[in-house]
């Protein structure tokens, strides 16, 4: 493994264009003071002010962000943005264009609200850890209780019928009281929640924490996109008009701040939390919604902003705090401007209260009187029926380090693994093909209704992140992906056609052209959905593109063969057909489709070296699916030990163990898959790299982001997501609050103390353009805080203190400079004076 320095990812200029061009004298002092700068970043005597960056100097991406940074240094020169060098791409037009777009000094009478971070104390950091684990104990507890009891009465039943109707009550009362449990906790705790503002980890803290976890854990959110949801926040205190329609699985933290107006309709992946984190404190605040709002795809709308009637706001975009969009406007962006575009492009249906209640009673029913005994009867039966688990149920049958125990324990788990893995793969190749001939494309379904129904059942089966987790990163995703219905007729093999994360709303209504490639997080969008309606539809990805990380792709796009779509794009839906271009930003832009540097592996991408160089890696993605597999089986295998031990002794401790089991399950898989991600690198950290997807040790890097880690989500909040960070081999610092930020390449990764990381966030220390590989240390200073949704790319610096703005993306190579506040998608410096949330300003 041939590690390489971070020098070798800034390629140098085609020095055979420049020894042969004039060089046309500057014409002011900022194109000499421009030429200089970029000269000197790129370590050569001169550069012209009419050579194109990219085309002419050989310059890349990450080369353009070091001569950003290095231009907003100087005091003299107007400062320059990612955005300004793709739209200006010479010297002579990048200084007309600064020339021309310096704004004048803003004055306001509000002064902007300190950004400093005043640190809790480590007694205060440790006092908070302690007692939220303490709560974990508790609510334990009462599970194990809860169905320790259950147990005893189930189990007491007489025949299959009795059996039946005892996990009938049991199951119902319990799931009533694990719905209601969270509700009934919210309010004594919290009661109504205002617009405000106090530190994390403090008492205040601790209660926001425990309403929002119960939240989360409510079995409520199974329900979205059924009209029950809706009630459920209701009771919450949310105030939410008729005919509302919410298909995102995020749930507002603080409901009682969130209002949405009749004929609604919020689509998936939509950030509507109703509160922030930030510089080391929770802002509360109110977001509000008119009647007949479409919000779209991968959103964020911050704390104070509001939508008028008729309001839309587009796919990747987002509403900073203070936006308001006034009645029927349409706006996308990030953050949000005004677009001609109409985002509703399905025209309604019937669909009044009396079918959204019956399709609410219907779930009801069949949740009572189906799934409920299933699962409480098949547990029972489970017990009764399988004789690792039967026999073991007499006090003293086997002791824990008897041979049969580990024995029942293997075979036990084998069969339920791999039969999970087999019959789960049977019934996604199957099912949801039959449940498909009842939806055809392009005709409008009420909502709520069989149609729907199907629809919905069809999203859920194939996607299982499970299998796009092992199949994923390798030429096994094509099958996979063909096998649920994809149409990849024309796909052409390059080992990495499609990342781990790959969702869609239907999979028979998904093309894929020949030589594309696609990143993890892609999010493909082929059903359109009003108040009332829906209807699927094709979307179709063009040949030879390459799609980046986070993107949702629409039906409808409007772009065709050879683009390049950058990570957190944008996709347009209206214009011109892009074809050979690449598009960035949100909205989006056009910038090169590729440079020398992306180029320089094309040899390895075709004829015998291809079919060597994917044989290769095929046999060795074959021998880390298998090797994963294995992994998971094991850590399967050492929970069913455990509970076999716990039903072993079962009658002498009863729901203590339960408890012990709960615990032990949680802590036991945090450092089991630590242990396997540190011996996979060997305890060692990474390097940058520069290489071909095709190199050994990209295949190898795969295999770190194969460890699974969803496990991560259970201690967000908490001081213990930090030990883990730790345990990983992240530099972090004292007494960050991690309120769900995910990081990609763990040992290339510094965090400062104090940095506050917002839910849905991403630090990632990667790109992966076409067949070209590259990674890089990015560092985030003391004190910082990162938005909701926000993106940090490879080879970034943030100063202390400073500020990413939710959904932003924070490109490659960037320095923030101290106490900055950067956003927008590129982000870029804010020079505006910062929006005083309703938090800072009640009183």
């Amino acid at each position: 493994m041939e590690e390489k320095s971070v020098e070798v990812l800034m390629s140098g200029p085609d020095e055979s264009a420049i020894n042969t061009r004039r060089y046309p004298g500057p014409g002011t002092d900022i194109e000499t003071d421009l030429a200089e700068v970029l000269a000197d970043v790129m370590c050569v005597e001169r550069v012209s002010v009419d050579s194109h960056f990219f085309d002419d100097l050989g310059a890349n991406s990450l080369v353009m962000a070091h001569f950003c940074a290095r231009v907003r240094k100087r005091a003299d020169l107007p400062s320059a943005s990612m955005k300004d060098i793709y739209r200006h791409p010479t010297i002579r037009s990048l200084a007309t264009g600064l020339a021309d777009a310096a704004p004048a000094p803003v004055e306001s009478s509000v002064p902007a609200p300190s950004e400093v971070v005043t640190p809790a104390g480590s007694v205060q950091y440790a006092l908070c850890g302690t007692l939220q684990f303490l709560l974990f104990l508790g609510y334990s507890f009462l599970v194990g209780l809860v169905a320790d009891r259950g147990y005893a009465w189930v189990s007491a039943g007489s025949d299959v019928i009795d059996v039946y109707l005892r996990s009938f009550v049991f199951g119902g009362v319990g799931f009533i009281g694990m719905c209601t449990f969270p509700i009934v906790a919210k309010w004594l705790l919290v009661g109504r929640w205002k617009s405000r503002e106090f530190p994390v980890w403090g008492l205040t803290y601790l209660r926001f924490w425990t309403v929002k976890v119960l939240i989360h854990a409510n079995p409520m959110i199974f329900f979205v996109g059924n009209p029950l949801y809706v009630l459920y926040l209701r009771a919450l205190g949310a105030r939410i008009g008729k005919g509302v329609t919410i298909l995102s699985h995020s749930v507002p933290a603080c409901p009682d701040l969130l209002t949405i107006g009749a004929g609604t309709v919020i689509r998936k992946d939509s950030f509507l939390l109703c509160y922030r984190a930030h510089a080391g404190r929770i802002q509360t605040g109110r977001i509000t919604l008119g009647r007949d709002v479409f919000i779209g795809e991968k959103t964020v709308l911050d704390i104070d902003t509001s939508m008028g009637d008729g309001a839309q706001l587009g796919h990747t975009s987002t509403l900073y705090s203070g936006q308001v969009i006034p009645d029927g406007q349409h706006w996308h962006g990030s953050p949000a401007q005004l677009t001609e575009h109409d985002y509703v492009t399905i025209g309604p249906a019937k669909c009044g209260t009396l079918r959204r209640a019956g399709f609410g009673l219907v779930t009801v029913l069949q949740l009572f009187f189906l799934y409920v005994p299933l699962v409480v009867g098949g547990a029972y039966m489970l017990v009764t029926l399988v004789p690792a688990l039967h026999n073991r149920l007499g006090r003293g049958t086997v002791g824990f380090t008897s041979p049969d125990l580990y024995i029942d324990a293997l075979i036990l788990s084998f069969i339920l693994f791999f039969g999970f893995v087999v019959v789960g793969l049977a019934v996604m190749f199957t099912v949801p093909r039959l449940l498909n001939l009842f939806v055809e494309p392009d005709k409008v379904y009420p909502l709520y209704g069989f149609h729907y129904s199907a629809h919905r059942a069809i999203g859920r089966m194939t996607n299982v992140k499970f299998f796009n987790w092992l199949f994923g990163d390798s030429s096994y995703i094509v099958h996979y992906l063909r096998g649920l219905g994809y149409d990849l007729s024309q796909v052409e093999q390059t080992g990495s056609n499609f990342g781990t994360e790959v969702q869609h709303e239907t999979p028979y209504l998904c093309s894929v052209g020949s030589g594309t490639m696609v990143a993890d997080g892609l999010s493909i969008v082929n059903a359109d959905f009003s108040s009332t309606s829906f209807r699927v539809s094709r979307a179709s990805i063009g040949p030879h593109n390459f799609i980046g990380n986070n993107i949702a792709f629409p039906s409808g796009a409007r772009t065709g063969e050879n683009c390049l779509l950058a990570t957190k794009v944008m996709i347009p839906l209206d214009g011109e057909v892009r074809e050979g271009v690449g598009l960035l930003g949100s909205p989006c832009f056009e910038i090169p489709r590729s440079v020398e540097r992306d180029s320089r592996f094309d040899g390895l991408r075709t004829g015998d070296e291809l079919r060597r160089n994917l044989a290769a890696k095929n046999r060795y993605n074959i021998r880390s699916m298998v090797f994963f597999l294995l992994v998971r089986w094991l850590h399967f295998f050492v929970l069913t030990l455990i509970g076999l031990a716990n039903v072993d002794l079962y009658d002498s401790y009863g729901h203590l163990l339960i408890v012990a089991f709960l615990v032990f399950s949680l802590g036991f898989t945090a450092v089991y898959f630590v242990l396997v991600e540190r011996v996979i690198a060997a305890f060692r950290a990474l390097q940058p790299q520069l290489c071909s997807i095709y190199a050994p040790y990209f295949w190898w890097h795969e295999r770190l982001w194969k460890v699974p880690d969803t496990y991560l989500d259970v201690f967000n909040g908490t001081p213990f997501k930090n030990v883990i960070w730790r345990m990983l081999g992240v530099r972090i610092g004292s007494r960050v609050f991690d309120d769900g930020c995910y990081l990609t390449e763990r040992t290339l990764t510094t965090i400062g103390s104090d940095c506050t990381l917002n839910a849905g966030s991403k630090i990632q220390c990667h790109s992966q353009e076409d067949g070209t590989f590259k990674s890089d240390r990015s560092t985030i200073g003391a004190g910082c805080t990162l938005g909701v949704g926000s993106h940090v790319h490879y080879g970034v610096t943030m100063g202390s203190g400073a500020v990413l703005a939710p959904d932003s993306f924070l490109m490659k190579g960037e320095e923030v400079p101290q106490h900055a506040r950067w956003g927008g998608n590129p982000a870029a410096e804010m020079r505006d004076v910062p929006y005083q949330p309703e938090a800072l300003t009640r009183g």
